[in-house]
């Protein structure tokens, strides 16, 4: 393994010749300093879609059983109210309050579809970032290492 390390400058991790024992460490702390250079305000508004899009709020009582949603994200109820339009197709939502309870559900209400579809893209930014950290990673330490401790290659 060749010699690379990371030192914290009080603001960023930054890569500086050390020795580093573990590849596996010296790839941490890549990742690690690669999460400092990706986050910013795009996650932050990412999270806030996501946020927004949960099923807070109650509702009326739901016809349909213990498979309905209970609630709805204030972002349904106000572009439902903003946008009360109907559609002429069936258009395709995600709903539920976590990973298992998820259902793909149609609305006509271009209002509703909005906010069903806010914290799609929320989590699509997020899952981006992840990708392009990983990404940015494995090149920096495939940049830094031997040969043999390259990832593919």
């Amino acid at each position: 393994m060749k010699k690379g390390g990371l030192i914290n400058d009080g603001k960023n991790l930054l890569l500086q010749w050390a020795w580093w024992p573990y590849a596996e460490e010296l790839y941490f702390l890549i990742v690690v300093d690669k999460t400092l250079e990706q986050l910013g305000v795009q996650d932050v508004i990412a999270a806030a879609l996501i946020i927004s899009g949960q099923p807070i709020l109650p509702t009326c009582v739901k016809i349909g059983g213990p498979t309905v949603t209970r609630g709805t994200s204030p972002t349904s109820k106000y572009a439902s109210k903003i946008l009360p339009h109907t559609s002429p197709l069936r258009l395709p939502t995600v709903t539920g309050r976590n990973i298992r309870t998820l259902k793909i559900t149609f609305t006509r209400n271009i209002g509703r579809f909005i906010g069903r579809t806010v914290p799609v893209v929320g989590w699509v930014i997020l899952a981006s970032d992840v990708v392009q950290i990983f990404w940015k990673a494995m090149r920096t330490y495939n940049e830094i290492v031997d040969n043999e401790d390259k990832f593919f290659g």
